[in-house]
């Protein structure tokens, strides 16, 4: 059975809260999906490799521990992901990004992929998939399949909210992906959406409907 970390600092709990709110505005709702996601970023780089290099003090030489962000991919799951990515860009603006484009067909509910742009060299790079909801499943699975193509050194799966339904879609197709979350709701609805939920995600952060 797969892993779900879910993140329960003060900080994220109550942004997520915030993000809960039917009458946050898309101004409101943006700010902070950015916040929360760079606060989140810390968690799921907890465990991330470093190196150590020389580095000169206005002291003396020493050395010091850095992670080489250039081996490191955020993969955004179009187009909500992207709502999410700036926010763990400014915590590691070295990290490549990767785009897959997926939308749910309305009658299947099951992932189409429309687009799929990444980084050269996978082989050699840890992937975090970025994606504010994993409701279904289906668009997740769908994500790491395709990743897994290209031989990545390691998968991570980063959303904001998630649900019973969705984890246990994510894990039976891919066990050994590790989900990080600030929730994992109550269930999904007959339409597909996580209750309670925030709404539609990109709807809320592009404000389209």
């Amino acid at each position: 059975m797969g892993t779900v970390h879910v993140i329960e600092h003060p900080l994220v709990q109550h942004k997520l809260t915030m993000m809960r709110r039917k009458d946050a505005s898309t101004n409101s709702f943006r700010r902070l999906a950015n916040e929360i996601s760079a606060l989140m970023t810390y968690e799921v780089l907890r465990d991330i490799s470093m190196q150590e290099i020389d580095v000169e003090t206005p002291l003396e030489f020493t050395t010091g521990k850095v992670i080489d962000g250039k081996k490191l991919v955020f993969v955004s799951i179009l187009r909500a992901g992207t709502g999410i990515l700036d926010g763990m860009l400014t915590i590691v603006p070295g990290a490549r990004v990767g785009h897959i484009g997926l939308y749910r067909d309305p009658k299947t509910l099951g992932a189409v992929e429309y687009y799929f742009k990444m980084p050269g060299d996978l082989q050699e790079r840890d992937v975090v998939v970025i994606d504010p909801m994993l409701a279904t499943g289906n668009s997740a699975v769908a994500a790491v399949e395709r990743l897994k193509e290209c031989g990545p050194k390691s998968i991570k799966f980063v959303c904001l909210l998630t649900c019973p339904e969705g984890v246990a879609a994510l894990h039976k197709a891919h066990p050994d992906v590790p989900i990080y979350t600030a929730a994992v709701d109550r269930q999904l609805d007959e339409h597909g959406y996580i209750l309670p939920g925030i709404g539609d995600a990109g709807d809320r952060l592009f404000g389209t409907k």
